[in-house]
């Protein structure tokens, strides 16, 4: 086979990186100390990363870059300084996850590819075009879909010159990357900023079912699904592992490319997969990528399972026989000397592969009358990899006043002293004293040495981000108006006690062509349609077809795929909350390339940095003061490990017919309701509601409408309050009647808003 699939390899450290470009990765991502996702591991420092670009591409990899956080109003005058080192690299690609971030790298810095991240959820085709326009060239595929739904998104993304990835091998989350919230809501470390605490891996109070980590689940391993997933048309082989060491990168990748490259050579594989378990594993499972969501798939160990492994395999034996001390001791000492071997081997491997910066000197020289001469002469381990001279246009003529030296000279060009090159001569023996040329010439010859050794590309300038005006709402004298979100066709009548607009919650999967929610709609025009943000395969066809059918004025969707259809059809949309917006940009986005008409803020920002937002013009704010606090959604069950389930998998019935719901409780006493609502995605809540009334107070002017959530889900076996005296309550909070608040907090004893004040 001649096909060209690019393995992608974690590089969470400079050793990890070389260890990856040594064991022959195409391309390896990596991130900076700052705006990236994973800030436990070691990143690298910007010349560092100069280095490491320079060191791959010499083994003809590239290097790209997290950038995949969400980002924050008063980050974008640090982010735009990056963005404009970044644009004078030859860094191969970025990889973003806010909407904003992509709208700012698109306009201001158009020379870095932009890589959609996992983060973005996409699971369906019609987000492939919406990333598309955003400026995305290549997206990274939902871990929880399986082959057949893959194939669907490729078809697609090929149609939109768009190449996808797809995570081969690594740690999995049981939640949908970039809607897990757990750790925000409880100590405040967003994984939408890169500070996941991993209340997936903690141990919880034994469930039902016997099991002290009830959401650990197993690494994924496509290893010997790599022909499937070349059948499927997949670009990039992704593998997790950036908080990994090097040892185990190499390891991985060098699995990994022997065994793509074995298969394209010969049509089989030949790999056995074994050394994948003499590292960092919790065991592997297969079981998104097959469609076979079982229990299989968890494990209650949330550690390194290579160990067990290797006694495991060493002391296989009949059930009836007993194991010796001996037995274990053997296999355990040949473990460690193992890892040692691996850790060494690759140690010596990479000690040699060099980020230091390329050594720059510069020869001045010049006598009355002739022109001044600069040789630069560029080294690398000792040996000249580059030279050349540069002349001036002028010829040198004496001065009164002091003229060029040494001084004026390193002065002038110390700016050739960066994260690329260490300028450690300059020599200006040759260089008659008392002379001059036009001061500007100067800088011009700076100028042309530096896109010299930009391989003859001019230095970008660094961008300077105009001032975004927030607009006025349309109607300054309105106060902000209530809305109300349901999800039971029986409170369609709460449309007779109010007029708050009413958002009608659809599911998140349909029997297949379900119709009865277009006549629902048809017969409830006052309704709008609210989408949810995960759509799969004909559930995502089955929203499109209710969207074509009933054509509503205005929805609100929290799915970008659903987005946007809305645009491409002409129907007004806002973003809802789960689209995870924290800055101007991201509205200006969504606005400008999709006449997106209004979104809702993340419930995950404090009150001063909600109050940096600028809004656009004609453009609504929205914001959900009264919900359950959602921490994450999943594709799997939590069920089976909590309180146990007749039914080994996840069957199509699961989705559509399963209601349960129970709790978790953690070690530290504090319970987790879970829920799973006929036709929804299993889901995790807070013990509290999410109840803000303060911003009623502090940033009304800033929005056109409040939320309150009344659809009873993630309430577990609490009793909900009553939806029309807590529909009159909230009706004259906006009408300034704050003295009602404690009424209000007795309706919903169990709340916070501590987000509101921790932010991110």
């Amino acid at each position: 086979m001649n096909q060209k699939i690019e393995l992608l390899a974690p590089g969470g450290s400079v050793d990890a990186i070389k260890a990856a470009i040594i064991a022959g990765a195409d391309a390896v991502y990596c991130g900076l100390d700052t705006f990236n996702a994973r800030n436990r591991a070691a990143n690298i420092s910007f010349d560092e990363l100069v280095g490491v670009i320079r060191l791959a591409h010499q083994y003809q990899c590239e290097i790209f870059l997290t950038l995949n956080i969400v980002i924050l109003e008063r980050e974008f005058k640090t982010l735009a300084k990056l963005l404009s080192k970044l644009a004078n690299t030859t860094l191969d690609g970025v990889i973003v996850q806010d909407i904003g971030m992509f709208y700012l790298i698109k306009k201001y810095f158009p020379s870095l590819d932009l890589h959609a991240s996992t983060q973005m959820t996409t699971h369906n085709i019609g987000q492939i075009p919406f990333l598309r326009k955003l400026g995305a060239s290549r997206v990274n595929l939902s871990r929880e879909l399986n082959l057949r739904e893959i194939t669907a998104i490729n078809t697609v993304a090929r149609a939109n010159n768009t190449l996808t990835e797809v995570f081969v091998h690594g740690s999995l989350c049981i939640a949908f990357s970039g809607l897990c919230y757990s750790t925000s809501a409880s100590v405040g470390n967003s994984g939408n900023r890169g500070r996941c605490s991993q209340a997936c891996r903690e141990e919880y109070e034994v469930t039902e079912s016997g099991n002290k980590f009830p959401l650990n689940i197993k690494d994924n391993s496509a290893f010997f699904d790599l022909p499937a997933l070349i059948e499927a048309g997949v670009d990039s082989f992704k593998i997790e592992g950036r908080i990994k060491g090097a040892s185990y990168v190499h390891t991985v990748v060098d699995s990994f490319r022997k065994q793509i490259d074995g298969f394209l050579r010969t049509g089989e594989l030949l790999e056995d997969g074994e050394r994948l378990y003499q590292v960092f594993n919790r065991d592997f499972s297969n079981g998104f990528l097959k469609g076979d969501l079982n229990q299989s798939m968890f494990i209650d160990n949330p550690r390194d399972n290579s160990k067990d492994h290797a006694i495991k395999k060493a002391t296989s034996f009949d059930s009836e026989q007993s194991i010796s001390v001996v037995q274990i001791e053997d296999p355990s000492r040949a473990y460690y000397d193992e890892k040692n071997l691996i850790n060494a081997t690759v140690d010596d491997k990479i000690k040699y592969l060099s980020i230091d910066k390329l050594i720059l000197t510069l020869d001045v020289a010049g006598k009355m009358g002739e022109h001044l001469t600069i040789a630069v002469t560029v080294l690398e381990g000792g040996e000249v990899i580059n030279s050349f001279e540069v002349k001036s246009a002028s010829v040198l003529s004496s001065s009164d006043n002091a003229g060029i030296d040494s001084t004026l000279i390193a002065q002038r060009f110390k700016t050739l002293n960066n994260a690329e090159f260490n300028l450690t001569e300059l020599v200006t023996e040759q260089l008659d004293l008392g002379l001059i040329i036009p001061y500007k010439e100067l800088g011009s010859l700076k100028n042309e040495i530096a896109f010299l050794l930009n391989n003859a590309k001019k230095v970008l300038k660094a961008v300077e981000l105009p001032t975004l005006i927030s607009q006025p709402k349309a109607d300054t004298s309105q106060p902000a108006k209530l809305s109300i979100l349901i999800c039971d066709p029986a409170d369609a009548a709460l449309a007779e006690v109010t007029d708050a607009d009413i958002y009608f919650k659809l599911p998140d999967a349909y029997k297949r062509d379900c119709t009865k929610y277009i006549g629902f709609l048809n017969d409830n025009p006052r309704l709008i349609p609210w989408f949810p943000a995960v759509l799969i395969g004909k559930d995502y066809d089955v929203a499109v077809n209710i969207l074509e059918q009933v054509k509503p004025k205005l929805i609100v969707t929290n799915n970008t795929g659903i987005a946007y259809k809305a645009y491409e059809l002409g129907i007004e949309w806002i973003a809802g909350p789960f689209l995870n917006t924290t800055n101007s940009y991201a509205l200006l986005a969504m606005k400008e390339e999709f006449d997106c008409h209004g979104a809702f803020i993340s419930n995950e920002i404090n009150r001063a940095q909600i109050k940096n937002i600028a809004r656009p013009d004609n453009f609504k704010l929205f914001y959900s003061i009264y919900h359950p606090i959602l921490l994450m959604t999943s594709r799997q069950c939590f069920f089976q490990q909590s309180v146990g389930c007749d039914k080994p998998r996840i069957d199509n019935g699961c989705m559509l017919s399963c209601d349960k719901s129970t709790s978790i409780t953690n070690l530290k006493g504090v319970s987790f309701a879970i829920d799973k609502q006929k036709a929804g995605y299993p889901a995790i809540y807070n013990q509290d509601q999410f109840l803000n009334m303060e911003i009623i107070k502090d940033l009304s002017g800033l929005f056109d409408s409040f939320m309150i959530d009344l659809t009873d889900i993630g309430a577990g076996d609490k009793k909900s309050p009553d939806k029309i005296a807590l529909i009159t309550q909230f009706e004259q909070l906006l009408a300034g009647e704050f003295d009602i608040a404690p009424t209000v907090n007795i309706m919903v004893p169990e709340s916070t808003n501590s987000q509101y004040y921790t932010g991110l």
